[in-house]
């Protein structure tokens, strides 16, 4: 019976995708540079404090420009921008 529960646990939650930052570079990369470039992330005076403030920032962002990412996408971008630039913890 324990051996079931693994496993339906085990295949339940490998359809969940863990962010991907190399995914998240390229729609960075896309996208986030027609407007600014990277700098704005190591600014003293950044807008962005924790990672509830970056994932607001990137909804607005990704409002901006027009991108029409899903969830997975946005989680991407923070992960990407998170691991290189803010390093917030997760």
């Amino acid at each position: 019976m324990r051996y079931l529960l693994t496993l339906f646990l085990t295949l339940f939650f490998s359809g969940y995708a863990v962010a991907d930052a190399s995914i998240g570079k390229e729609l960075h990369d896309e996208y986030c540079l027609k407007c600014h470039g990277t700098e704005v992330y190591s600014r003293k005076d950044r807008f962005v404090k924790n990672m509830e403030g970056l994932n607001k920032q990137i909804k607005r962002c990704q409002l901006s420009v027009g991108a029409q990412w899903f969830e997975e996408e946005a989680a991407d971008v923070a992960d990407y921008l998170n691991t290189e630039f803010y390093q917030f913890g997760k």
